[in-house]
């Protein structure tokens, strides 16, 4: 299968996952910023992107984050590190399934994560994905916290935000449109700083 072959087909597999949405100049630029050409990182690391392409058809490599306008597949910087970690591409699924008790909540993380959805960490690894799914809970849940509205709740809830604020990165227009509305970082850092101003 063609460069080209292969290119369109990741291109049609993006749309699928996240809908079939425009990418302003605006996104362009926060995407550029925050990711890197998947062609760039390939040559960066001496990797054929063929390769690359069909390890993510494949199911054994995440998607790319996101299409910019110009076509190219944008990944995070650090997208071969966790298979490396694992010892491999073939061993990445049984060890990131592994950092969950539960395996099917594992196997499910690990369907997220192939989508090339998790754009909402700064650094995609399991323990980023807990860590974030447990502040997001407890910041969900913190009103419902006996103690809900004095100092010390204030203090915890803060120091719950700015650690999560720390995990994700600012999103752009475009991941409100292929997510159906606000981004976590909507809901959890900035709407609640503004219900809940720090003391």
């Amino acid at each position: 299968m063609s460069d080209t072959d292969l290119k369109q087909r990741i291109a049609e597999r993006y749309r699928e996952v996240n809908g079939d949405h425009p990418m302003t100049a605006a996104d362009d630029t926060y995407v550029s910023a925050q990711f890197v050409a998947l062609e760039e990182l390939c040559a960066a690391h001496g990797r054929e992107s063929d390769e690359v392409r069909r390890l993510m058809l494949g199911r054994r490599l995440p998607l790319p984050g996101y299409l910019r306008s110009d076509g190219a597949e944008m990944v995070p910087a650090d997208l071969f590190a966790l298979a490396d970690g694992a010892g491999g591409t073939d061993r990445l699924e049984a060890w990131f399934v592994a950092h969950w008790d539960d395996p099917a909540t594992g196997r499910a993380e690990w369907d997220a994560y192939l989508s090339g959805q998790y754009v909402c960490l700064r650094s995609v690894t399991p323990a980023a994905i807990r860590r974030k799914e447990h502040l997001t809970a407890e910041i969900g849940g913190a009103e419902a916290e006996p103690d809900a509205g004095s100092a010390r709740w204030a203090a915890r809830l803060h120091a719950r935000i700015d650690e999560l604020d720390l995990l994700m990165p600012e999103f752009t227009a475009y991941d409100r449109l292929r997510f159906g509305g606000p981004t976590s970082r909507d809901t959890c850092v900035t709407a609640m700083r503004a219900r809940f101003p720090r003391p």
